[in-house]
């Protein structure tokens, strides 16, 4: 994620999942939840590149990482389903 480092970038999606997992209501985990919000933000980060949208900062890394984070869980659900 650009401006925040690798570090950052694994503190925001930390909290993206914890947020993820809020406001999707999931029960999978904390750890499951937690994993899923580090690839989220990580993903969505690479995903907005793609489309010229470079997001700086911590709140938008957020915002974005948990976004991410709830499409993931999403598809989880899904998935295992």
């Amino acid at each position: 994620m650009a401006g925040v480092g690798i570090i950052g970038t694994i503190i925001i999606g930390l909290l993206a999942g914890w947020l993820a997992e809020r406001f999707t209501r999931s029960d999978h985990g904390l750890l499951t939840n937690l994993i899923l919000g580090v690839v989220g933000a990580v993903v969505f980060a690479w995903v907005v590149r793609h489309f010229g949208f470079f997001p700086y900062g911590w709140l938008d890394n957020l915002a974005g990482g948990t976004i991410g984070a709830v499409v993931l869980i999403s598809l989880y659900r899904q998935f295992r389903r």
